[in-house]
């Protein structure tokens, strides 16, 4: 495949962490795109990366399952990606331009006969997307389309969001709307009372410790896979019941 006409091959995004600058790899990379669910959407909620309802929490249709490859077993949970119709002209619909995404999901591989034909097996790097975000670049009936893709940094409006889940004796938070490089590499939790505790990560984005910290007021610090790292002080209150949601109010 070619470079697509017109764009410049990137190096990288630079941040500025600490005195110094970390890169997220934004050069354009081959891969391919299929499409799941209907154009309600309704069968891409949910999935590998414990997002949820994806309209309630501001991700929509701008959504992807990531092969094997992409998926890094959860830990590219968050980061956005464009994403362009190439070398297709009977599929690819002209002059369609990009559309940006952010992984939520993963499509597993399948290894049933005949293997060439499942494309999120290894080494294939493949984007499942939602219906109406696959049909902004191409036709219903290709089915599948070469594309190419970079990262690049999430836009997120409002800020970091923590859902509160769990019991009194182990808590669960899932954060979402996480912007800049969207991949969350790290969480700690301080209650009120306490010291800054690490949570490990349990599945996707849901990030645990078996801390008693019910009833306490809760601060989290958040790193993303780029070295940013951003506190969020006192941004649960003491009564939060299990269920609720809080807005971090700063955002990467």
């Amino acid at each position: 495949m070619g470079r697509p006409m017109g764009l410049v091959l990137m190096l990288g995004i630079l941040v500025l962490v600490g005195g110094r600058t970390e890169a997220i790899d934004t050069a354009w990379y081959d891969a391919h795109a299929t499409f799941y669910g209907d154009m309600a959407g309704g069968e891409t909620m949910q999935g590998a990366c414990g997002y949820g309802d994806l309209f309630k929490q501001g991700y929509g249709f701008e959504t992807a399952a990531l092969s094997t490859a992409l998926f890094n077993n959860g830990l590219t949970c968050g980061a956005c990606f464009e994403i362009m119709c190439v070398n297709s002209p009977q599929w690819c619909k002209r002059n369609a331009g990009t559309i940006k995404i952010t992984a939520t999901n993963f499509c597993p591989p399948n290894y049933d006969p005949p293997v060439q034909y499942h494309w999120c097996n290894p080494p294939n790097k493949h984007f499942d997307l939602s219906m109406p975000m696959f049909l902004k670049i191409a036709e219903y009936k290709a089915g599948i389309v070469p594309v190419k893709y970079r990262r690049i940094l999430c836009q997120k409006r409002g800020g970091v969001r923590f859902e509160m889940k769990g019991n009194p004796y182990w808590i669960l938070v899932l954060l979402y709307n996480v912007g800049g490089a969207g991949d969350v590499t790290g969480v700690q939790v301080k209650g009120q009372n306490g010291n800054w505790v690490q949570m490990s990560r349990n599945w996707g984005q849901n990030w645990q410790t078996g801390e008693r910290l019910a009833g306490q007021g809760l601060s989290f610090r958040v790193q993303t896979s780029d070295g940013k790292s951003i506190e969020f002080g006192d941004v649960v209150p003491s009564n939060w019941q299990f269920g609720q949601s809080f807005d971090g109010s700063r955002n990467f």
